[in-house]
């Protein structure tokens, strides 16, 4: 069963640019740190293109199991991530925008 760990933001309008280079920064942090990414299947990063909340960013980690999202999640909240990035990444975010879902996938055949 495939789940997706899923991260919902808005970004302060006047900081739209600086997002942007922060997270090519991390981006570039997460390829060099493979180890703490190893059950992550695939990563996605959306913005509304029509609608919405203006600066609404969606970030979407596929993992196969709730198991694997845990291991990474603990990895992640124990990692350089915590203490440099997400810092970095809640001085871009709108207070109170900032929503985390677990979602699992449905089989229809």
């Amino acid at each position: 069963m495939t789940i997706f760990f899923v991260e919902t933001y808005v970004i302060k309008p006047d900081k739209l640019g600086e997002f942007t280079s922060f997270f090519k920064k991390l981006m570039e942090w997460v390829k060099k740190h493979p180890d703490l990414f190893k059950e992550v299947k695939s990563f996605k990063l959306f913005t509304h293109m029509h609608g919405g909340k203006y600066g609404t960013y969606v970030e979407m980690w596929e993992l196969e199991t709730l198991a694997d999202c845990e291991k990474w999640t603990n990895r992640i909240m124990q990692s350089e991530y915590m203490t440099t990035f997400h810092p970095q990444a809640m001085g871009l975010v709108v207070p109170g925008t900032l929503s985390v879902e677990i979602w699992n996938s449905v089989p229809l055949a």
